[in-house]
């Protein structure tokens, strides 16, 4: 049996400077910081858009994240667990369960390895309780936590933060959820990750398109791109009858996408992150909009940069037709790099329905490597990931790549030439 998951309470980032990182998802992104810790040893950060929230977290010690009795002495980072990564990530995606107990006793009957044991952790507006699981994918973790008997702001041990901002959001950028994580893997380690997820968490196949092959995924193998998509979700909540904790509204699912490059085909983004990264980690991080033109321009106003996809996508054959069609301007998501994928069979077509589609668009990476974006997503009634749009995310990303690494190398000749 499963440990099944509620719902996702948050995702943890680990940083050397977390006033960078926060005062960019405040300033640029939009993010309320709602809730602190600071402590000699470590700095906590909570943020929230919607009900996507993330934890900065900043370790002081420049070895180790604090250890299991730093932490119990008050010191150290809480809800996680170190050693802390050599570099900035995205390490902990934290779920909802319904009893934390029980779900390190199943766990661990099925050889898990666990960095915290289940731990217990009050204040005056009641208790939450924790553990925490190391995955199979690289140096993520996932945080185990039962918040059903806590009414404070956050979690015990944060403090609250500008409390006359809470519930305020700035209307022209409108994100309201994770929509999905995305993890680059090694090749051939797919299959093993999906058993680990399902077997663990109770984690269900999730089919990205029509013309994904049911034993190799969503395979694009061209001249330019070669990359392998597999996606899965964790059970609904209703169908399992599980209930919700007190105060929580039920929300969409998050679903998480395995990335890995196929062989032969030169070196792109999911071998950039697997050799920057040091391993196997979070990519990228979607982030539901419901206005995607607004988010991204106001967004962008504030500094966010954005890949770009090569400036023929919006004139391809048929490519205009199709975005007027889902009544947007060509001109305007060009103008912002927001790429359209529609999700209609042919025979659907030919019935008159209503179009189904999705539009992205990727930021530049967050940290000083090339190891974490987020992702802006709307969706009109396309649950899936537009193949055409795969394409697409995928050049405009090869692009930056291959301009930073002309501009490298631009650089080095120029020190040797004034050397």
């Amino acid at each position: 049996m499963a440990a099944y998951i509620q719902r996702l309470h948050h995702i943890s980032l680990h940083v050397s400077n977390a006033d960078k990182i926060a005062g960019e998802l405040v300033s640029k992104f939009k993010f309320n910081l709602f809730a602190a810790r600071l402590r000699d040893k470590c700095r906590q950060f909570a943020f929230r858009k919607g009900r996507a929230v993330f934890v900065v977290n900043e370790a002081r010690s420049r070895l180790n994240e604090s250890s299991f009795e730093d932490v119990h002495a008050g010191n150290g980072c809480i809800y996680d667990a170190g050693p802390r990564y050599a570099l900035d990530t995205a390490a902990n995606v934290c779920f909802e369960v319904e009893d934390v107990q029980r779900s390190f006793q199943t766990l661990r009957q099925m050889g898990c390895s666990f960095l915290v044991p289940p731990t217990t952790l009050r204040d005056v507006r009641g208790a939450v309780t924790y553990s925490v699981v190391k995955s199979l994918v690289g140096n993520v973790r996932h945080t185990l936590i039962d918040t059903s008997a806590y009414g404070g702001r956050f979690l015990p041990g944060f403090e609250a933060v500008d409390e006359a901002s809470e519930g305020k959001d700035d209307p022209a950028c409108p994100v309201t959820h994770f929509d999905h994580v995305t993890y680059a893997c090694p090749r051939k380690f797919t299959r093993d990750v999906m058993v680990w997820y399902e077997r663990c968490f109770g984690f269900q196949r999730f089919f990205i398109g029509s013309n994904e092959d049911l034993e190799e995924g969503l395979v694009l193998d061209q001249e330019d791109i070669g990359l392998r998509l597999t996606a899965m979700e964790y059970w609904k909540c209703s169908e399992r009858g599980l209930s919700l904790p007190r105060g929580h509204q039920r929300e969409p699912d998050c679903k998480f996408v395995i990335a890995e490059s196929l062989p032969k085909q030169g070196r792109n983004q999911v071998d950039r992150f697997l050799e920057e990264h040091r391993g196997a980690g979070i990519q990228h991080i979607g982030l539901y909009t419901t206005d995607i033109v607004s988010t991204a321009q106001r967004m962008g106003q504030a500094g966010v940069l954005f890949f770009r996809p090569p400036p023929a996508y919006y004139s391809e054959v048929g490519k205009q037709q199709e975005i007027l069609d889902a009544g947007h301007s060509p001109e305007l998501l060009s103008q912002h790099g927001i790429l359209l994928d529609t999700d209609l069979q042919q025979s659907e077509r030919s019935e008159g329905r209503e179009p189904r589609y999705l539009l992205q668009v990727f930021t530049q990476p967050l940290f000083s490597e090339d190891t974490f974006f987020l992702e802006l997503i709307e969706r009109r009634g396309a649950s899936g990931f537009g193949e055409g749009n795969i394409r697409a995310l995928w050049r405009s990303v090869q692009r930056y790549m291959e301009k930073e690494g002309n501009d490298a190398s631009d650089d080095t000749t120029l020190q040797s030439a004034k050397s």
